[in-house]
């Protein structure tokens, strides 16, 4: 018993980490480029080394980071040639995600991205940046969670985080963000409503201004 409560324990402090550096890659607090110290990132979120490297074999895999033989690990760089691959699929998935969410979304779902509806409204305008981009990808998660289909979660968490970071890199150049990120509030309340349609309708369009906004900018 006691051998089966450390292994459970391992791994939520595994999935502790790995959410964390996960982040801290995708809002770009670790630059790209920059080496992964396992020692340093283990101290900073208070677990050992065995939870940090769990957590680094599934972030490589997802494209946050690479190794490389005999150099060590690192963040990748963003690379903006990427924008045209990630959007590809996210064209095609992001709709297909918005529509399955509206049809399956539980009480607590729809509670959950009335929520994040009511964070929207209340001042976005106002917000610095990087908190309008974690409000970005909190509505994405829910929406992609509300679809209660776990591969196509995981495949939109994943290239939603790589188009994140592509935003972060380009923020200063970026003009309407606040009403980029607000534009989820007509796609929530579609969600909501449970109007499939729409809500696919609306989740194409964002994506689209998403790329459009950043070729703009470059």
């Amino acid at each position: 018993m006691q051998q089966v409560a450390a292994e459970v324990e391992e791994l939520s402090l595994a999935e502790r980490a790995y959410r964390a550096i996960r982040d801290r890659l995708v809002m770009l607090e670790i630059r790209p480029g920059a080496p992964i110290n396992e020692e340093q990132l283990g101290q900073s979120l208070g677990v050992g080394r065995t939870p940090v490297r769990e957590a680094l074999k599934r972030l490589q895999y997802e494209r946050l980071i690479t190794t490389y033989p005999r150099r060590g690990t690192f963040a990748t760089e963003v690379n903006i040639t990427d924008l045209a691959h990630i959007s590809e699929v996210r064209l095609e998935l992001e709709p297909l995600a918005a529509a399955q969410a509206a049809r399956r979304a539980t009480a607590a779902d729809r509670a959950n991205l009335t929520a994040l509806r009511a964070e929207l409204d209340d001042g976005g305008l106002g917000r610095d940046p990087a908190e309008l981009m974690r409000l970005d990808l909190r509505v994405h998660r829910a929406v992609y969670t509300a679809t209660h289909n776990p591969y196509l979660e995981d495949t939109l968490v994943r290239h939603d985080n790589l188009a994140t970071r592509i935003w972060c890199l380009f923020v200063d150049r970026l003009s309407g963000m606040a009403g980029h990120v607000e534009e989820h509030g007509p796609l929530i309340a579609a969600i909501v409503a449970g109007d499939a349609d729409r809500a696919a309708r609306l989740a194409r369009s964002h994506v689209e201004g998403f790329e459009r906004a950043v070729r703009e900018a470059i």
